[in-house]
């Protein structure tokens, strides 16, 4: 059964136009997710889909007698409500049916038994109690617990007046109340927005069981590789349809926009012969005395032809994506940061109790834990901008520390792009705007004010400050939140480069398992370290919670004394692998780890010169004659043989660290 289908949807703003021809059918019970990069107009498709906005052109069907959800971008509700309040009204219907019985009970105990009245009463009483059953009214408190329990949404939240509530929590409290519903059809912008690792999780788990059909926009590629079952996806107005996660989609959009590629170049083939057969016989026509009207006539079919032919677009094979590269800034000392024995609490809330940390230069390590544990906070102590109640938090010699918050670009919100900008790059106002355009900032964008960018182009922004910082550390709070997947890509190429240290707290799991060589977890006021990929560590976790596993630090530590991984290690006790680099024979391999993702790219650019290598070879060995041609082959191969034998030696330290 079709549950929503569009037919050649268009809708614009003023003279931008936004959608231009979408068509697009989703059937009961699927899992849709909706990707583009940002302002392609997918949010603008929700609300067209969920009835909130009228198409400018095309139809939107929707099936009649469908329950729709879509969490609007600014709920109100009463200034009283609490966060239960406003997730509670999922079960309106539910909750005025069971206050008219209790008020029909109260009004049943004052009538008499001989009462006709009481008769009357009975009957609606009973009428009620059959839709309350109907709508399972007596299990609505289990769902609600479900739900709020899986998203991690404490007491204390629940008991908060959602007025009070910041930007994120309102938005979890409003999809708390959206899952509540038990709709027939989902509408997610967003979901996993503001959801730590565990939501995340149970949330896929809901979304797969959920009886309804659901639709999401979303930029997290785990998410929707866990979750959906086919893909749209939106770009220049249009969009195309994908069977599969966003693995295959991925995948077959690559061999897509190939085949159309070779298409396009052989319909270009064949446009250039018939220009060029209109042209010789225009040619040969007028060469006549009198002109040949045969040959003209011949001509002019052939343009009408011509101009009948069904063009093919050329595709674009590369998206639009920032310029990010790094500066190169001199080697720090060997502890990049060092944190002993800190505690922190706010009120009679503690945080941290003798919490430790060590980074060194070249690891890339994350900070990971459940919302509202602290990892903001251990990160504004890290940077200096809050100091710990007791221990100690010391960043190493020579460090210079690039730091990038959730809430970037504070501050004067008159304030212009480019203005803010040169604060950080001291050039000129056209420098600047050059640079600012490599980060899609361009013409009149520039003079934006801080206050009227999205959340993309404020990372965008302070993505683009640091570019131009020399920096040897980089502490991330969330960095990929508000980006599309193309930006998101670009960052991850851009950090897999980068020569220095990386502290990380983010959600992003694609992001995670490319990124880092070990995580610290957030335990129990406590900093837990596992070493390997995000998965590796995520699994070492599992095993220490489940009982499984070595505990033989747990057994041989003493009494009152932290974890091993808790304290900071000397190299001098530490197995070879984990000594700090520079302080053995192995230190080139060891300021080198091996990421697999490096691993991957240092692959693929081989694969690529070693396939150019081959096409020189190839003309070397054809028999040209031109020699200037030849000495320039042959230069080229010894390039690429240069770079083919640096890139394997690259390859070979990092499998062998």
């Amino acid at each position: 059964m079709i549950i929503i289908a569009t037919q050649h949807v268009q809708k614009s703003y003023g003279a931008d136009p936004v959608l231009r021809d979408v068509t697009l059918e989703i059937k009961a019970g699927e899992r849709v997710g909706i990707v583009g990069p940002n302002g392609a107009g997918k949010t603008t498709l929700f609300k067209l889909l969920a009835g909130l906005e009228q198409p400018d052109a095309g139809e939107v069907f929707r099936a009649k007698g469908i329950r729709w959800a879509y969490l609007p971008q600014t709920p109100h509700y009463p200034p009283e409500w609490t966060a239960r309040d406003v997730i509670a009204s999922a079960f309106g219907d539910v909750l005025a049916i069971q206050e008219e019985m209790r008020l029909l009970e109260r009004e049943m105990s004052r009538v008499g038994e001989a009462d006709r009245e009481l008769e009357r009463l009975i009957g609606r009483y009973q009428t009620l109690q059959s839709e309350f059953e109907l709508l399972d009214g007596y299990q609505w408190e289990a769902r609600m617990a479900q739900v709020t329990d899986g998203l991690g949404l404490s007491e204390g939240f629940l008991s908060t007046p959602f007025a009070r509530l910041s930007g994120g929590e309102q938005t979890k409290t409003g999809l708390a109340k959206l899952l509540c519903q038990q709709s027939d059809v989902l509408l997610l912008d967003e979901p996993t927005n503001h959801l730590d690792l565990e939501a995340m999780e149970w949330l896929e788990g809901f979304l797969r069981d959920y009886p309804g059909t659901v639709l999401m926009i979303s930029h997290d590629r785990c998410f929707l590789d866990a979750v959906v079952s086919s893909i749209y996806h939106l770009d220049g107005g249009v969009a195309e349809h994908y069977t599969g996660n966003y693995s295959t989609f991925v995948k077959e959009r690559e061999e897509r926009l190939l085949r159309q590629f070779a298409e396009y170049q052989e319909q270009q083939k064949k446009i250039k012969k018939m220009q060029e057969a209109i042209k010789r016989l225009k040619e040969w026509g007028n060469r006549s005395n009198p002109p040949n009207e045969a040959f003209h006539r011949r001509a002019k079919s052939m343009e009408k032809a011509l101009d009948r032919l069904e063009r093919i677009e050329r595709p674009r094979l590369e998206a639009e994506r920032m310029g990010l590269a790094f500066h190169k800034a001199e080697r720090s000392g060997e502890e990049v940061l060092v944190a002993e024995g800190v505690s922190k609490s706010f009120g009679e809330k503690r945080l941290f109790d003798g919490a430790s940390l060590l980074l060194r230069y070249g690891e890339r390590k994350a900070l990971l834990g459940p919302n509202g544990c602290g990892k903001s906070t251990w990160i504004k102590m890290m940077v200096g901008e809050l100091p710990p109640d007791a221990g100690t938090v010391r960043i190493g010699s020579s460090v210079k520390l690039g730091y990038l918050s959730q809430r970037a670009l504070e501050g004067d919100q008159e304030r212009r792009v480019i203005d803010v900008f040169r604060e950080t790059a001291a050039v000129s106002e056209a420098e600047a705007r050059h640079r600012l355009a490599k980060f899609l900032f361009y013409g009149e964008q520039v003079f934006k004010r801080i206050g009227q960018l999205s959340g993309g182009e404020r990372m965008r922004l302070r993505l683009a400050q640091l570019m131009h910082q020399d920096v040897n550390l980089l502490v991330l709070d969330e960095p990929t939140n508000h980006l599309d997947i193309e930006a998101r890509e670009t960052l991850e190429e851009a950090l897999a480069g980068f020569q220095g240290s990386l502290l990380i707290v983010s959600h992003d799991r694609y992001f995670l398992q490319k990124m880092v060589d070990g995580v610290y977890w957030v335990e129990n006021g406590r900093l837990v370290h596992d070493e390997g990929t995000f998965e590796e560590a995520r699994e070492k976790r599992r095993q220490r919670h489940s009982g499984a596993g070595s505990r033989t630090a747990e057994n041989t530590r003493k009494a009152g004394e932290p974890l091993q991984s808790e304290k900071r290690p000397h190299a001098e006790t530490m197995p070879h692998t984990m000594k700090p680099a520079g302080s053995g024979p192995d230190a080139a391999s060891s300021r080198k780890r091996s990421n697999p993702y490096k691993l991957a790219e240092l692959e693929r650019a081989i694969a690529e010169r070693e396939a150019r290598r081959d096409e020189m070879m190839a003309l070397l060995s054809g028999g040209e004659t031109d020699y200037r041609k030849l000495i320039g082959w042959q230069q080229e191969l010894e390039r690429l043989t240069e770079e083919i034998d640096a890139l394997y030696r690259e390859w070979m330290e990092r499998q062998e660290s």
